[in-house]
């Protein structure tokens, strides 16, 4: 399904220095605000009280978030949890102050508020739970990436692998990044969404890597270039409308998600805008750069004895 096609290839290569010089500054900028502002992590990596209560009707989240913030809490996580009666609230960790003491403060102001407030449960969180899932955050990520490198090596050829995966660390780099500028709250749900980014480029790299596999057996007397570029302006109908449906369902998760979805979405967001730009001109710059041809993707046959398209064939010697 194409909404237009494009006649004459766009020149993307032309200008690929220009873009990935960009991309450079772009990424060096968000090495340097993770070393120097780290991220603002959620009670989950950081550890923390953890309280569910039930109320007799729906629960109106938003209004128990400013109550709870009102005590003095900050980064405070109030969400739905089953039910819309149920109600689930993450309180960061507070110098001597117990978490027994956290949720007897907490649950008096709720029930000022609501009288039928019921405390369900109460839990701890202690900083080597934390730990502990931010080591194995790190493993999924790094599992993703080694699992895409050999899919790619397989698929494809060493140097799209490589290719491929400097292109998606550049978006979970700068995804961290504006993370540790703004100071936004790094969170479970903001870690799957930059798992789900690094799927979500990659497939948009195979599309074009397999389109420039394509392009090599048609077109044989366009060069490493021609062929990149072509393979790009051929997909960027099916880019469209792939990416635009995509963000169409993320932002109105962002706009109407309410608190709990912002960070998750906004992950979402920006991870999907710079996937569709690292895919095209960094990951096939690098290729490009790293000297992928035509032999590297389409085998050679040896013409069989007697075939009538070999030249040479019925010659004696």
């Amino acid at each position: 399904m194409e909404f237009f096609r494009i006649r004459r290839d766009i020149p993307f290569m032309r200008h690929a220095l220009i873009f990935n010089i960009i991309s450079f500054l772009t990424f060096a900028a968000a090495v340097f605000f993770l070393l120097t502002r780290g991220l603002h992590l959620s009670v989950e990596f950081t550890g923390g009280t953890v309280m569910q209560v039930s109320y007799s009707q729906p629960a109106a989240v938003e209004p128990i978030r400013q109550t709870v913030a009102g005590l003095g809490f900050t980064d405070v996580q109030v969400q739905s949890f089953g039910t819309a009666r149920d109600v689930m609230i993450r309180l960061p960790a507070q110098k001597g102050v117990s978490s027994a003491q956290q949720s007897e403060r907490v649950l008096a102001a709720l029930r000022a508020q609501d009288p039928s407030v019921n405390l369900q449960r109460t839990e701890f969180v202690g900083p080597s739970v934390g730990e502990e899932l931010a080591v194995d955050g790190l493993l999924a990520l790094a599992m993703v990436v080694v699992g895409i490198m050999i899919y790619l090596a397989f698929r494809f050829e060493w140097k799209f692998a490589v290719a491929a995966i400097l292109a998606n660390l550049h978006d979970v780099i700068i995804i961290l990044g504006f993370f540790a500028f703004f100071q936004w709250e790094f969170s479970l749900a903001v870690l799957a969404a930059v798992l789900a980014v690094l799927g979500y480029s990659v497939n948009e790299s195979v599309v074009i890597f397999d389109r420039i596999r394509e392009a090599f057996r048609r077109f044989r007397k366009m060069n490493t270039e021609e062929v990149i570029d072509h393979a790009i302006t051929s997909t960027i109908s099916r880019t469209i409308i792939t990416h635009g449906s995509t963000q169409i369902m993320v932002l109105s998760m962002l706009l109407f998600g309410g608190a709990t979805l912002y960070y998750f979405a906004l992950a979402l967001t920006i991870g999907i805008l710079f996937g569709i730009y690292s895919s095209v001109f960094v990951a096939a710059a690098i290729a490009m750069w790293l000297g992928v041809k035509r032999e590297d993707l389409v085998k050679a046959t040896p013409r069989r004895e007697g075939d009538p398209n070999d030249p040479n064939a019925g010659a004696t010697v």
